[in-house]
């Protein structure tokens, strides 16, 4: 059964990006390898919202052995993407020091319902459901031309 988006992109400008990499820097402290945002398309924090994307290349980390030959961005990351997209939202609506990290508190009903390739643009839609200072719970969503790939509910507890 296919999922419902939880956000109708079809509400949004995704030619526009509100938020660039610079931006998401001065907030999300992974780097490098383990940078897994682009850009930001919205953040709604009256309705709870955040929307950004990660656009997934064939020189990433992972792809030389992540199935050689046929590599697919692991599902592992696409989580790690969705989680960062939902620590910029806690920092920006709490306006949490910078100095905390919002790690993993817990993952429940996680699918994977496609694969994500290099070249594709991974859409990730995160709602925000529970906002306290010491823990978030956000449903997430990740797409992919317009088919959700990825669903899951992750909780946040800053560390």
């Amino acid at each position: 059964m296919a999922a419902r988006l939880i956000y109708d992109l079809a509400a949004l400008d995704l030619s526009r990006t509100e938020i660039p990499i610079e931006e998401i820097r001065k907030i999300n402290q992974q780097r490098f390898d383990m940078e897994q945002l682009s850009g930001i398309f919205t953040i709604d924090r009256q309705n709870k919202f955040i929307i950004g994307y990660k656009d997934v290349s064939d020189s990433e980390f992972w792809v030389k052995g992540h199935v050689p030959g046929r590599p697919i961005f692991p599902g592992v990351l696409i989580i790690e993407a969705a989680a960062q997209l939902c620590t910029y939202f806690y920092k920006i609506a709490l306006n949490d020091d910078p100095r905390r990290f919002l790690g993993f508190g817990g993952l429940d009903k996680v699918k994977f319902r496609g694969t994500v390739l290099p070249g594709d643009r991974l859409i990730l839609i995160a709602k925000n459901t529970e906002l306290k200072s010491r823990i978030a719970i956000f449903e997430t969503q990740g797409v992919v031309k317009g088919k959700v790939v990825f669903e899951g509910i992750i909780t946040g507890m800053p560390i």
